[in-house]
């Protein structure tokens, strides 16, 4: 039997819940973070929490996919099927992932204060964040940049969706929204503008400066981060919005 590292061989200030005390969340890596919710690996002789998170990683990459991608949408009974996984451990880490994805999606009460992409892009997070349709919404705002509500106004296919200026600012007018903001998802997570994404911002703009509403930004949201236009395209300086 191969020998594997415990955790308790490891020196305390290089264990996983001492480094994530110390150090914060954000600087464990996955492995580590999967061995915290575990508390124990296989038993007397056989690999440690921080193996068996490695083990489940290496598993899941067998998928030819990101392990976190495949973890996100992971049931128990895939995790079961994992040696050294039992219900109560596989209970355990599809809660993690499902709290975690609720504190991500959790939707910004209204009247708060939109004033900048991550905000914004937090406002239409659960709506197109992780689906596998492309979505596109509309962020509402009165005078003071807050939020009046956000609303999908079309869904498209995996691929493609359609979203007309006339229906955007409808949606605006009839909410009474003094700003407005749009954002649509790239369920391939790849955040560069398409051509259609540039031309229909044009529109949009354009239309903006007639109505009188001005468009502060266009998000493209995937795969857990997002990029604005208005950030990374000159298209504000083609059409200014007096904003």
């Amino acid at each position: 039997m191969t020998y594997c590292l415990r955790i308790a061989d490891i020196p305390i200030s290089e264990r996983p819940r001492e480094r994530l005390i110390a150090l914060g969340a954000k600087n464990l890596s996955t492995a580590e973070l999967i061995a915290i919710l575990l508390a124990t690996g296989q038993g007397q002789g056989k690999l440690s929490a921080l193996g068996l998170g490695q083990y489940i990683l290496q598993h899941l990459s067998q998928h030819q996919r990101d392990p976190l991608e495949i973890l996100r949408d992971v049931n128990p009974q895939e995790l079961i099927g994992i040696p050294g996984i039992g219900t109560a451990k596989a209970a355990t880490i599809v809660a993690a992932v499902e709290l975690g994805k609720r504190a991500f999606h959790s939707r910004p009460s209204e009247r708060t204060i939109i004033d900048s992409p991550t905000a914004a892009a937090a406002a239409l997070s659960h709506e197109l964040m992780w689906q596998s349709q492309e979505r596109f919404a509309v962020v509402l705002l009165d005078v003071k940049n807050r939020l009046l509500a956000t609303q999908v106004i079309t869904i498209g296919t995996a691929t493609e969706t359609l979203a007309p200026p006339r229906e955007i600012f409808r949606e605006a007018i009839r909410q009474g929204a003094i700003r407005v903001i749009v954002g649509h998802n790239h369920p391939s997570g790849n955040l560069e503008p398409s051509p259609e994404d540039i031309d229909l911002t044009r529109q949009l703009l354009s239309g903006a400066q007639v109505l009188g509403i001005p468009l502060l930004d266009h998000l493209i949201l995937g795969n857990g981060d997002y990029s604005s236009l208005r950030q990374t395209t000159n298209l504000w300086e083609e059409f200014p919005q007096g904003d």
